[in-house]
C-alpha cells in the first residue's frame, strides 16, 4: 500500500520524466506532425489528477441513494456542475422529461402443490452487521424496493418454469424438451445476455411473467467470499436493472428519435405502451436467497448439465404445477425530469466536437457503477482546468457530459444526442467510461479505427503496478489469453474489444456514427446494481487508495486531449478495413454452412475496396499535408464513419443504423458484426440476407469513395 501510495502522488517532475520516457519508447504519436508541444501539455495534465481528491469525490457522490429523477439525483447534478465550473468549463444543467416507472408495490410469493408457502419476498438486502464490519449503508429508508425499470405492472399467478439464462437458445431448448412456457412465470438467471432480452424472448414465447435472479455460480459464493468478507454477492443481494427492449431502440420510451425536452408536448410523444420499447408482462429481480426455495421445489426433468447453477441441489425444469408463483407488481409510470450536466471548453474549431461522458445516476448508491467513472471524469476535468488556467485552448471544442437515467435505458445520453443530431454529425469522437474502477485490470473497447489510438494513450500513462497501463494490460491478457473472449492477435499487442451496447456510447456510435471508445478497469465485482455497491464495498475491494481512479482519470483525460489537439484525426482505417474483410468472410462461411444461396460477391468486393482505401488514406495521414489538404483529409476521415450508417436502419429496429456494429437483437450487450447480414443468416432468411448484403456493399462503397477522394 505504501508503494502504491508513493506512485499515486508522483510529482510534476516525476510525471514529466515518465512522459518523456514513455514518448521516447513510442517513435511517434499518430496524428501529430510535431508532438513536442503536446508532450509538454501531457506532462502538465498527468500531474494533476489526484487519488485523494477522487476518493473524496466518490464519497460525496455515493453518500445517498440517487435513483434517476430523485431529489438526491439532482443534488449530484449540482455537485458535478460545480466541479465543472470550478475547472473553467462553460456549464449547463440540461433537463429532459422522460417516461420512467417507480415501484409502488413489489410482492412475489410461491407455494407448492399443497399450498404450502415456499417464500415471500423480495427479502430486503441485508448482511449481518456484526460480521466482517457489516455494511453501513444497507438500512437507508430511501432505498427503493428491488425492481426492474420498464417492467409492466401485473397481478399474475402461474406455474414456474426454469429457463437457465433466458437466451434464445435456452427457450428453443425448452421447446425441444417439451416444456411450454406459455402462460407460465419463467425463472431465469442473470448472465449471457441483457436482462431486457430475456424478457423480450419470454414475452414472444407467451410467458405471463419473468423473475430474474442472481445465481451464486455467476457472481456469488462459487466465485469467492461473499460481501462483507469478500467482493461477491451475498445471499440477499439483488441485481436491479432495466428490462427495456434496448436492442429495438434506446432512450426515452415515449420519444424515439426525438429529444425529450421539457417543452416537447405530449401530442408529439408516443404514449401507446404497445408501441414502446418496453415489455407488456411483469418482470422483477430476486436474490438467490429468495429464488432458491422456488428452484428447489420445481420438479419435472432435471435440467441439461450446463443449466445447473451453484445452489446445493439439482435444478429441474418445472412447469408441472408443483410450484405456483404469484407476482403482484404495481408501477407508477409518469413523465419525470432528469438532468444531464454539460461542460464545454470552446476550441479554435467550434464545429468538430470531442465529446466525453459518464453517467451519474444509480439504482442505489452506485460506487462502482457508475460513480467510480464519475470521480475519474471529475479528476480528468480537474486536469483540463489546470491547462486552461495556463492559457491553453484546444484546437477542437471539448464537451464533457454527466448523463442521467442511463440505468433506465441510456436515456440522458440518448435524449441529448437526439437533440443535437446536426452538430454531432461533425463530432470527431465520443469517449465513454461507465464502470470506471471495479478493480485493477484495465480494459477497453473501441471502433476499429480508434483501437491503436487507445493503445498509444495507455502507453503514456503510468500504472500503479509499475510500468505503463498498456504494459500491465498486455501482461493480463497474456497471463489469461482467453479471458472474456479477448485473445490477443499476437503476443506483442493488446486486443481492444468490440463495442456492443449497455452504455452511453450507443446513441453516439450506433445511431449517429460518432467514432467511440469505452474504458474501465475490472476486478471481482459481485455486488453490481445492488445496495452493496457502495463506498464501503469500494474501499474494501475495488481501490482502497484510489490509485486506479487516478489512472482512469489520466487515460480518459489523455484521450480527450489528444483527440482535441491532433493535427490529423488519429483514425486508422487500415485496421477497420482488415476487420470488415474478416467479418464478411466469416459471414460467408456461416451462410454456406447454413446452405444458403446468398451472393457475397458484391460485399466482398466492397470490403476489399474499403480496406484498400484505408491503406491509401493512412499514407496521407502519415505525411505532412498542407492546411487545405489537412482540412479535407480530416473531413473525409470523419465522414467515412457516417457513410457506414444505413438511413433505413436495421430490419425490425430502424433506430440502429450502423452496418458494421450493433447490439444483437437477442444479445443486447454483445455486438453483432455486420448485423443485418448475420441476423439474416441466424433467421435462415435468404431474401433478408441478400438485401442486407446489398445494403452493406452500398455503405462500404460510399465510405471507400470518401476516403479515396481525400487520398488523391
Amino acid at each position: 500500500m505504501i508503494r502504491a501510495s508513493v506512485r499515486a502522488v508522483l510529482s510534476f517532475a516525476a510525471i514529466a520524466v515518465f512522459a518523456t520516457a514513455a514518448n521516447a519508447q513510442t517513435s511517434s504519436i499518430f496524428g501529430y506532425q510535431d508532438f513536442s508541444q503536446q508532450q509538454k501539455l501531457d506532462s502538465t495534465f498527468l500531474a494533476v489528477p489526484d487519488a485523494k481528491l477522487a476518493g473524496q469525490e466518490l464519497k460525496i457522490l455515493t453518500a445517498e441513494p440517487h435513483w434517476a429523477s430523485s431529489p438526491e439525483d439532482y443534488k449530484t447534478a449540482q455537485y458535478v456542475a460545480e466541479k465543472f465550473k470550478a475547472a473553467g468549463l462553460q456549464t449547463q444543467i440540461v433537463p429532459f422529461r422522460v417516461w420512467l416507472n417507480k415501484p409502488v408495490k413489489i410482492e412475489i410469493t410461491a407455494v407448492d402443490a399443497n399450498g404450502k408457502k415456499l417464500m415471500a419476498g423480495p427479502t430486503p438486502e441485508h448482511v449481518d452487521p456484526k460480521a466482517y464490519g457489516g455494511d453501513p449503508f444497507q438500512d437507508d429508508p430511501r432505498v427503493l424496493p428491488a425492481f426492474n425499470g420498464s417492467s409492466a405492472s401485473g397481478d399474475v399467478t402461474a406455474d414456474a418454469v426454469y429457463a437457465n439464462y433466458g437466451t434464445l437458445e435456452d427457450f428453443k431448448k425448452l421447446k425441444e424438451l417439451g416444456v411450454d412456457v406459455k402462460g407460465k412465470i419463467v425463472l431465469v438467471r442473470y448472465g449471457a445476455n441483457f436482462r431486457g432480452v430475456k424478457v423480450y424472448i419470454a414475452q414472444q414465447y407467451g410467458a405471463a411473467g419473468v423473475i430474474i435472479y442472481s445465481d451464486p455460480a455467476d457472481d456469488g459464493y462459487v466465485r469467492g467470499d461473499k460481501y462483507p468478507r469478500g467482493p461477491m454477492r451475498p445471499d440477499s443481494g439483488v441485481q436491479r436493472g432495466s428490462v427495456q427492449f434496448l436492442p429495438i431502440y434506446a432512450g426515452d420510451p415515449s420519444s424515439p428519435g426525438v429529444g425529450a425536452t421539457p417543452d416537447l408536448p405530449d401530442s408529439a410523444r408516443m404514449m401507446d405502451p404497445a408501441k414502446m420499447n418496453q415489455p407488456s408482462i411483469p418482470a422483477n429481480p430476486l436474490s438467490y436467497k429468495d429464488a432458491a426455495p422456488i428452484l428447489e421445489a420445481l420438479d419435472g426433468p432435471a435440467t441439461p448439465h450446463d443449466w445447473q447453477g451453484g445452489l446445493p441441489f439439482t435444478y429441474h425444469l418445472g412447469g408441472t404445477g408443483a410450484v405456483k408463483v404469484h407476482m403482484h407488481l404495481e408501477q407508477d409510470y409518469k413523465l419525470r425530469t432528469i438532468w444531464d450536466v454539460i461542460g464545454t471548453i470552446p476550441g479554435e474549431d467550434t464545429e468538430h466536437w470531442v465529446v466525453a461522458g459518464n453517467h451519474r445516476d444509480a439504482w442505489v448508491y452506485g460506487a462502482v457503477d457508475p460513480n467510480s467513472g464519475t470521480a475519474a471524469m471529475l479528476e480528468a476535468v480537474h486536469g483540463l482546468g489546470a491547462l486552461l488556467k495556463q492559457g491553453w485552448k484546444p484546437k477542437r471544442t471539448i464537451v464533457v457530459c454527466s448523463w442521467d437515467a442511463e440505468e433506465e435505458g441510456l436515456i440522458g445520453s440518448t435524449e441529448w444526442v437526439e437533440s443535437h443530431m446536426a452538430q454531432l454529425s461533425h463530432a470527431v469522437a465520443y469517449f465513454n467510461t461507465d464502470v470506471g474502477v471495479a478493480g485493477p485490470e484495465f480494459n477497453a473497447s473501441a471502433v476499429p479505427s480508434l483501437q491503436e489510438f487507445v493503445r498509444q494513450v495507455t502507453q503514456q500513462v503510468p500504472s500503479p503496478k509499475g510500468g505503463t497501463v498498456y504494459e500491465q494490460w498486455l501482461k493480463a491478457q497474456q497471463d489469461t489469453p482467453r479471458r472474456r473472449g479477448m485473445e490477443p492477435t499476437n503476443a506483442s499487442e493488446v486486443r481492444v474489444g468490440t463495442l456492443g451496447s449497455g452504455s452511453d456510447f450507443t446513441p453516439f456510435f450506433q445511431h449517429v456514427g460518432v467514432p467511440s471508445t469505452d474504458v474501465g478497469s475490472e476486478g471481482p465485482y459481485g455486488v453490481y446494481h445492488s445496495v452493496f455497491d457502495n463506498y464501503n464495498w469500494f474501499i474494501k475491494n475495488a481501490d482502497p487508495t484510489f490509485v486506479y481512479e487516478q489512472q482512469m482519470a489520466r487515460v480518459f483525460g489523455l484521450e480527450i486531449l489528444h483527440m482535441a489537439d491532433a493535427d490529423v484525426l488519429p483514425y486508422d482505417y487500415r485496421l477497420y478495413g482488415a476487420e470488415v474483410e474478416r467479418f464478411v468472410s466469416a459471414a460467408k462461411v456461416r451462410a454456406e454452412k447454413a446452405k444458403m444461396s446468398a451472393d457475397f460477391n458484391g460485399a466482398e468486393a466492397a470490403a476489399k475496396r474499403f480496406a484498400a482505401a484505408g491503406e491509401a488514406i493512412y499514407k496521407v495521414q502519415s505525411g505532412t499535408p498542407d492546411a487545405a489538404k489537412l482540412a479535407s483529409v480530416n473531413d473525409a476521415l470523419r465522414n467515412a464513419e457516417t457513410a457506414l450508417l444505413t438511413p433505413a436502419g436495421l430490419p425490425h429496429r430502424a433506430w440502429y443504423k450502423h452496418t458494421i456494429f450493433d447490439p444483437g437483437e437477442f444479445t443486447g450487450y454483445a455486438a453483432v458484426v455486420i448485423p443485418g447480414v448475420n441476423e439474416g443468416i441466424d433467421a435462415d432468411d435468404n431474401a433478408r440476407t441478400e438485401a442486407q448484403l446489398t445494403v452493406l456493399a452500398k455503405q462500404l462503397n460510399e465510405a471507400a469513395s470518401v476516403l479515396e477522394n481525400a487520398a488523391k
